[in-house]
C-alpha cells in the first residue's frame, strides 16, 4: 500500500468546523471553485496568499491522481465599495472614472497584472477562469429562478434576496456563525437602502442610476448584477448544482460565501459545496495590511524592494516559501526579517536538492559511493520522514509540517553528500524513495523552483530592452502567451519587469538592494 493510500486526505471543513475525510462526489473527478480577484488594482500579498493556498490544494489533489476541474472567477462588475451594505460605487467603475478609462481597459490591465504576479509565484492557472460580465444572461436567469421560488423581491428596478423568507426553512449564518436576529438587532438604517424589507437583504440586481457606466438590460430595467450572485452562477454552471470544494479567503466567509449558500439553496434547494476551505489573512509587521497605515505592499514592490518596509527585493520563490512555512488556516506575518529568514531556509532546501542531484550522478557512474543492497541502519528514519511528508500534507494540506519533514530528509542528503553518513547505512531502495519524495514534494506539490540569479553584467541592458520590446510587440498583437513567457523567463533569471501606467516597462534585478 502506498503512502498516499495509508494516509488518506482529510480537510478542515469550515461549514461543519471539523476535520473530515475527503470523499469526492464522482471520483476520480473533483470540482474546485475558488473566489478570484476584483481587478481594479495591482495584485498584493492577500491575493498571493489565496492563490498559493489553492494552488497547493490543486497540485496535491492532482498528485494523488484526481482529475481536478479548477474554476476561479474574475470579478469585473458588481463589487461595490461597501460590501456589507451593498452600497457605494462599483470599484472598477470608480477606478475607470478616476483614470479616465473605459471600465474594460481597467479590467484587462489589472487582469494581466494579476496573471503576471501569480505566474511569477509559480501558481498554476485554473482550468476555467470565467468573468462576471461574461455571464450576465445566466445571472439574470438565476435571479428569475429565485423570484419564482419566493426567495427574492423587486422594488423599483432593484432585486433583493429575501432573508426572512429564506430563514423560514433554512439556517442563515451556518458558515460564518452569524445569527440573523443579532444582525437585525444591531443594524442601523442606511441611507438609500430604506426600500429593503430587511437591512441585511442583499442585492441580486442593482438598478443603474444615471451616469452609471456598466449597465445591461434586464426584466427589471437597466442595471448590473450584485457581487454575490456571480459566484453562485459560475460555480454551478461549470461544476454543477453541487460540487466538491469551495475555497476563498477568510474575509469572504461573511457576507459573500454566506450569501452564496443562501442563493444556491434558494434556487436549487441544496448547498453548493460539500467542503468549504478558507485561508487566513496576511499581516505586515503584526498589523493588518492597509494603505492608510502605510504597510500595504503589492507584489511588484515586494519583488523590486521599492517599499520603505523592505531593505531589498525578494524573489517570488522566497515569497512562496514564506507562505508555505505557515499552515493555510494560520495568520502569516510578513516582515523584512521574516523574508530574510525564509531566504536562508529556501537556500538550505535548494542546496540539498543540488547535493541530491550530484549524489544521483555519482551513483550512476559508480564512482565511490556504495549503498547497501539490504536494509541499512538509517532506512527506518528515512522512510519515516518520507511517510511524514504524505501524512502531514494529507492532514489538511499542512505545508509547514511537510517542510519540516523535508528538512529532515535534507539533513540525510547533506550527510551522505559530505560523507558524514556512511553510504552503506542506507539501502538503494530507501535512497530511491527519498529522492523521489524529496523532488516530488519540493517541485511538484509545493511548487518551488530553483532561483537562477542574474548578475547585471551577465546580460546587457540592450538585450533586456530587446526582450522588453519583443514583449510589448506581442502584447500589442494580443499574443499574451508569448508576452507572459518572456516575462516569466526573465523572472526566472532574477530580472523583474514593471509595467508603468504610462505604458513604459522598467526592470530590476531581484535580490539586489
Amino acid at each position: 500500500m502506498s503512502a498516499s493510500e495509508r494516509f488518506p486526505l482529510h480537510l478542515y471543513n469550515s461549514l461543519t468546523r471539523s476535520r473530515e475525510k475527503f470523499e469526492p462526489m464522482t471520483p476520480p473527478h473533483v470540482g474546485l471553485y475558488v473566489c478570484g480577484p476584483t481587478v481594479y488594482g495591482d495584485p498584493h500579498l492577500g491575493h498571493a496568499r489565496a492563490a498559493i493556498t489553492f494552488d497547493l490544494v490543486y497540485r496535491y489533489l492532482d498528485h494523488l491522481g484526481y482529475k481536478v476541474r479548477y474554476v476561479r472567477n474574475i470579478t469585473d462588475v458588481g463589487h461595490l465599495e461597501n460590501e456589507l451594505e451593498g452600497s457605494g460605487e462599483d470599484k472598477i467603475a470608480k477606478k475607470a472614472r478616476l483614470e479616465q478609462l473605459e471600465p474594460m481597459e481597467v479590467v484587462q490591465f489589472y487582469t494581466n497584472r494579476y496573471h503576471e504576479g501569480m505566474d511569477a509565484l509559480n501558481c498554476r492557472r485554473p482550468n476555467i477562469e470565467p468573468t462576471a460580465t461574461g455571464h450576465i444572461v445566466e445571472q439574470i436567469q438565476f435571479v428569475e429562478r429565485l423570484l419564482e421560488n419566493g426567495m427574492a423581491y423587486e422594488i423599483d428596478g432593484n432585486v433583493y434576496f429575501d432573508l426572512k423568507a429564506y430563514s423560514r426553512s433554512n439556517e442563515y449564518g451556518k458558515l460564518s456563525g452569524k445569527v440573523l436576529e443579532e444582525l437585525q438587532a444591531g443594524s442601523r438604517d442606511t441611507e438609500g437602502l430604506d426600500e429593503k424589507r430587511n437591512p441585511h437583504d442583499f442585492a441580486l440586481w442593482k438598478k443603474a442610476e444615471p451616469g452609471h457606466i456598466m449597465r445591461w438590460n434586464s426584466p427589471w430595467g437597466e442595471g448590473f448584477p450584485g457581487w454575490h450572485l456571480e459566484c453562485s452562477v459560475m460555480s454551478t454552471k461549470y461544476l454543477g448544482e453541487r460540487f466538491d470544494i469551495h475555497g476563498g479567503g477568510l474575509d469572504l466567509q461573511f457576507p459573500h460565501h454566506e450569501a452564496e449558500i443562501a442563493q444556491s439553496k434558494g434556487a436549487y434547494g441544496q448547498e453548493p459545496a460539500n467542503y468549504w476551505l478558507h485561508n487566513n489573512m496576511v499581516t505586515i509587521d503584526g498589523a493588518k495590511m492597509s494603505k492608510s497605515a502605510g504597510n500595504f505592499i503589492t507584489l511588484e514592490q515586494l519583488f523590486s524592494g521599492d517599499h520603505p518596509k523592505l531593505e531589498k527585493g525578494y524573489h517570488p520563490m522566497i515569497v512562496r516559501f514564506l507562505m508555505l512555512q505557515s499552515h493555510y488556516r494560520s495568520k502569516i506575518d510578513f516582515s523584512d526579517q521574516a523574508l530574510q529568514s525564509a531566504e536562508r531556509g529556501f537556500e538550505r532546501l535548494m542546496n540539498a536538492m543540488k547535493h541530491l542531484d550530484e549524489l544521483e550522478t555519482v551513483m550512476k557512474k559508480g564512482d565511490g559511493l556504495t549503498l547497501a543492497d539490504t536494509e541499512g541502519k538509517i532506512d527506518t528514519e528515512v522512510k519515516r520522514y518520507c511517510d511524514e511528508c504524505y501524512k502531514t500534507m494529507s492532514d489538511d494540506f499542512n505545508s509547514a509540517q511537510t517542510l519540516a519533514a523535508l528538512f529532515e530528509l535534507s539533513g540525510k542528503i547533506n550527510g551522505l553528500y559530505h560523507r558524514q553518513i556512511d553510504a552503506e547505512s542506507l539501502s538503494k531502495e530507501a535512497f530511491a524513495a527519498m529522492a523521489k519524495v524529496f523532488k516530488e514534494f519540493v517541485f511538484e506539490i509545493l511548487g518551488l523552483e530553483p532561483i537562477e540569479v542574474a548578475e547585471k553584467d551577465s546580460i546587457s541592458d540592450e538585450l533586456i530592452q530587446l526582450l522588453i520590446n519583443l514583449r510589448a510587440h506581442a502584447r500589442a498583437h494580443k499574443d499574451f502567451e508569448t508576452a507572459d513567457r518572456i516575462r516569466n523567463e526573465l523572472a526566472n533569471m532574477g530580472i523583474l519587469l514593471k509595467d508603468e501606467k504610462s505604458g513604459k516597462t522598467t526592470y530590476s534585478i531581484s535580490g539586489n538592494s
